[in-house]
């Protein structure tokens, strides 16, 4: 009997093999150029479903990945069961308490809808499309990050499937060490089916991109500067370099263009960030700015990024600072063949240990820098890498030394995400917990 066989025979979900129809199609990453030559897909129907799954791979000896839609994969999945748990929806807001409980397959945006109706936001980052699950098992930064942390302190509850199969609840009092390792560590340690965790009042929020031609991009990214050294923690700036593609989907005005931006938001009154963000206006050219009042659910379109599957290589480092050699090394020529070169601000809470927090520990590291290729061929991907390293040879010096866990790249390790006795931990967890190996994260622990 084959594998598929036993599959349909163990769980009521939709599987797929090799030479099914949709299997191809099914086992895709969200980045189309990582591939993921698993022996299975499995859409689970229900949290059952998925304990049925976990039990039938420690009898059988096999390996499960879960993914709700395959963002951070990073094809380190050779021969195991890919889960799929899209189909574990559901929103539950509860206003009254300022929390939240959903499904391993709800995205953000989906949070975003049911909350901003009460004038609450989660801890999201810049793109609705993320699943809330898999963005809050790596840590989770959010726009909100400098004001609260990191996302996966936030948790109150995880609903789990152990590596035999049980389904159990697990919090600070029931599983002190397990709650721990799920915030931040990674999905290597039990398959989570829900998670609860709070929200955050959101009565006044300001956002919106300023987009500047690239000749700008010495004075947009000295103003950058000047703002991050003294802003409040209710307000998050990001400082970016575009290529625009030359899409039909972006305005004509747009395709093709080499362009600078800051992206905003800021926890409060209109007036309050107009105050805070005066210097940008001194800045000419502007092309466009989309700043103003927001409600939670719009905080999509400040960054406006795809909401599609595509190609990809991305490369992160934590910067320990932004003085004039930094600027000079970002601003050192023209970025192509990337996309994009990003900054992100840091600092305020996410520098702060949390009390009670988990894996995700802090960062004292003040900014991130993010770098973004599309490989659109074998010599594309080759210059992309070779950009990478240019740029990463350049900023060594001011390189944090490790990576928050949902900014490694598909070939990093969970090594690169953690301090040593953090890993040391987040190891021995795996141990205790799957020491069968029945699960296996996006970069595991023991990789």
């Amino acid at each position: 009997m084959t594998i598929g066989n036993d599959l349909r025979r163990a769980v009521r979900g939709q599987v797929l093999v090799a030479g099914d129809e949709g299997f191809e199609q099914a086992r895709r990453a969200w980045n189309l150029a990582v591939d993921q030559p698993v022996r299975a897909v499995v859409e689970a129907e229900d949290a059952d479903d998925v304990a049925a799954l976990a039990g039938y791979a420690r009898r059988a000896g096999l390996t499960v990945a879960a993914q709700p839609s395959g963002h951070g994969a990073s094809g380190d999945v050779e021969g195991v069961v890919l889960l799929r748990t899209g189909r574990l929806g559901g929103v539950d807001v509860r206003p009254e308490t300022r929390t939240v409980r959903v499904g391993a397959g709800v995205k953000w945006g989906e949070v975003l809808a049911a909350a901003s109706p009460h004038h609450l936001t989660g801890l999201v980052g810049s793109s609705p499309a993320l699943s809330v699950v898999g963005y809050t098992l790596g840590g989770g930064l959010s726009w909100f990050g400098r004001r609260h942390g990191f996302a996966a302190d936030s948790v109150r509850a995880f609903d789990v499937v152990d590596a035999e199969g049980a389904r159990t609840t697990v919090n600070a009092d029931s599983d002190a060490e397990l709650f721990w390792a799920l915030r931040g560590g990674g999905g290597d340690f039990a398959l989570v089916t829900a998670v609860e965790f709070d929200l955050y009042p959101a009565p006044h929020l300001y956002g919106g991109r300023v987009i500047w031609p690239a000749e700008r991009a010495p004075e947009v990214l000295a103003v950058f500067r000047e703002i991050t050294a003294e802003a409040p923690e209710e307000l998050t700036a990001w400082f970016n370099l575009l290529n625009f593609p030359p899409l039909p989907v972006l305005p004509k005005f747009l395709r093709g263009l080499a362009a600078v931006t800051v992206d905003v938001t800021y926890l409060g009154q209109t007036d309050e960030a107009q105050t805070l963000l005066r210097r940008l206006d001194k800045i000419d050219g502007v092309i466009m700015d989309t700043r103003g009042p927001l409600r939670p659910a719009e905080l999509g379109g400040v960054c406006a990024e795809p909401v599609d599957p595509g190609p990809d290589m991305f490369r992160g480092e934590l910067l320990t600072g932004l003085d004039e050699a930094v600027a000079a090394a970002l601003l050192s020529g023209p970025i192509d063949p990337l996309v994009s070169v990003q900054v992100r601000h840091l600092g305020g809470a996410l520098a702060r240990p949390a009390a009670g927090g988990g894996a995700c520990g802090h960062l004292a590291e003040p900014y991130l820098l993010g770098m973004l290729g599309v490989p659109s061929g074998p010599e594309v991907a080759a210059a992309i890498r070779e950009r990478h390293d240019a740029f990463t040879g350049l900023l060594a010096p001011y390189a944090g030394g490790r990576k928050p866990y949902t900014y490694l790249g598909a070939e990093e390790s969970a090594a690169a995400a953690f301090p040593g006795d953090v890993l040391a931990r987040l190891r021995d967890v795996k141990r205790a917990r799957d020491p069968h190996g029945v699960f296996r994260s996006n970069h595991p622990v023991l990789g």
